[in-house]
């Protein structure tokens, strides 16, 4: 009879079926207990060359998927596709006006400038398509970026807030990823400027800083993989600074980005300094 209630109700009291629900409830809910922290995860070599190579060449792409799966912690379903969906439309708002804006160069579109500061914009018949062109380059630069970035940061964080070990020993970076923190640093370096997106960025890590020492007044501290993300996200902090450094007292890009928050875009300093010497 004992048997029999145990096959027809595996989640009894007891039963394997009772220790599995508990650990998953635990793991998709609950906070990083001591058995997930002695679990730690080896450094995903595959998933971290494949996602900066893919960032590289695709601009993103696929790889957002494969992290959200490699998460050392179950991710809210909810969450995950709510983010998915926002970050694709983003990224279909920008890449439309991306293209539009890419093609506006082969006819003399300077990026360094505003819409409508710029020669081949002054010169539209009627004046009412220039404003056509702000609305492109608001979808763009703003409502693109905006639907597209956060989603992506919010995964990133939610990936991190799980790379946490009890063991000192484990929280180690190997070779390998040593080496592609260069290249993943410097492609997080392109989004923050290009993206104009510093905000969001700077929000981000400070934080991740914070759950790091948030974590280790528990004693638990960044994995391979952890160390791997934040160590990309110092090299990018420090790329930031020497690069509005280098151009603080640029006149003409001061003028592009007249905010408190000075951060030039490369295609701007590309078209103001290296295509017009050509």
């Amino acid at each position: 009879m004992e048997a029999t209630r145990r096959r027809q109700n595996p989640g009894a009291a007891g039963g394997p079926g009772a220790q599995l629900g508990a650990s998953f409830l635990q793991a998709r809910h609950g906070s990083v207990s001591a058995d997930e922290a002695a679990r730690t995860a080896p450094f995903h070599l595959d998933l971290w060359f494949y996602f900066t190579l893919q960032n590289w060449v695709l601009d993103f792409g696929r790889p957002i998927a494969m992290l959200i799966e490699r998460s050392p912690r179950t991710l809210p379903r909810s969450i995950t596709y709510v983010s998915i969906i926002i970050f694709i439309m983003g990224a279909s708002i920008h890449l439309v006006g991306d293209s539009v804006n890419h093609r506006l160069l082969f006819s003399g579109y300077q990026h360094h400038l505003s819409v409508r500061e710029n020669p081949i914009i002054k010169n539209l018949k009627p004046e009412t398509l220039i404003d056509s062109f702000e609305l492109l380059y608001y979808y763009d630069e703003y409502l693109g970026h905006c639907m597209w970035y956060i989603p992506f940061f919010l995964i990133l964080f939610m990936y991190f807030s799980g790379c946490f070990t009890a063991s000192k020993a484990e929280s180690l970076m190997p070779g390998p990823a040593l080496l592609l923190v260069a290249p993943s640093g410097l492609y997080y370096w392109y989004l923050v400027t290009e993206g104009q997106i510093f905000i969001l960025f700077i929000f981000t890590f400070f934080a991740m800083l914070a759950l790091v020492l948030h974590q280790k007044r528990k004693r638990l501290f960044l994995d391979s993989n952890g160390l791997f993300l934040f160590s990309s996200f110092a090299l990018t902090l420090l790329l930031v600074a020497l690069w509005v450094a280098w151009l603080w007292n640029d006149p003409v890009l001061r003028k592009k980005y007249p905010g408190v928050i000075y951060v030039p875009e490369p295609w701007a300093f590309y078209t103001l300094h290296v295509s017009s010497q050509h």
